[in-house]
C-alpha cells in the first residue's frame, strides 16, 4: 500500500515472482467510472472506492478458499480501506511503502501512460493514514533499489521464497 508512484506495481510484483506467488494489480478491481474520474484530475470518493475495495476484498477471499497466494498492489490510504481488505485474517498483511512526497512527485513526472495524474499526489498524502502497530504493518523505504525493497519485505514477513 502507498500513494501513487510509490512502486507499489513494481514491488509488489517483484514480490510475487520472488514468493511464487499470484500478482494483483488492484487498479484492475476499479469500475470503469472511478478510472474515469482518476483520469479527468478529479479525487476518488469514500464512496467511490468502497466497492473498489470490496472487489478487492472478494479477491482475496477466493484465494484464501483455493489455497492460493498472491501479492496485491493497492493504495488502501486510510484505516479503513485496510479494514475492509484484511477483514480480520492474520494471514493478510500490509506492506507500507513510504516515502517523501518530493520522491514521489518525481518519479509521478518521469511515468508515462498511468491514470492517475501528478497533480492528484497532494489529495493522497493528505488522505493518507500510515499503518499503525495495531495493524502488523511492514514498513519499507522506498529509496532503495527493488531488490533491496524486496529484500527487506522478505526478511520482514519471514517467509521463505518457494
Amino acid at each position: 500500500m502507498g500513494v501513487s508512484g510509490s512502486g507499489k506495481s513494481t514491488i509488489a510484483d517483484h514480490l510475487a515472482r520472488r514468493l511464487g506467488w499470484r500478482y494483483e494489480d488492484g487498479d484492475r478491481f476499479h469500475p470503469p467510472a472511478n478510472v474515469a474520474k482518476m483520469s479527468a484530475g478529479h479525487p476518488l470518493t469514500d464512496q467511490d472506492r468502497w466497492p473498489w475495495l470490496r472487489a478487492i476484498a472478494d479477491e482475496i477471499d477466493r484465494l484464501a478458499a483455493s489455497g492460493e497466494h498472491a501479492v496485491i498492489a493497492c493504495s488502501a490510504l486510510k484505516r479503513a480501506y485496510r479494514d475492509i481488505l484484511v477483514h480480520g485474517r492474520d494471514d493478510v498483511r500490509i506492506v507500507f511503502l513510504d516515502g517523501t512526497q518530493d520522491l514521489i512527485a518525481e518519479r509521478l513526472a518521469a511515468r508515462k501512460g498511468h491514470f492517475m495524474p501528478p497533480g492528484l499526489l497532494a489529495s493522497q498524502f493528505r488522505t493518507l493514514e500510515p499503518p499503525g502497530a495495531g495493524e502488523r504493518p511492514i514498513i519499507v523505504s522506498i529509496d532503495a533499489p527493488v531488490e533491496i525493497i524486496v529484500d527487506d519485505i522478505v526478511c520482514q514477513l519471514n517467509l521463505v521464497p518457494q
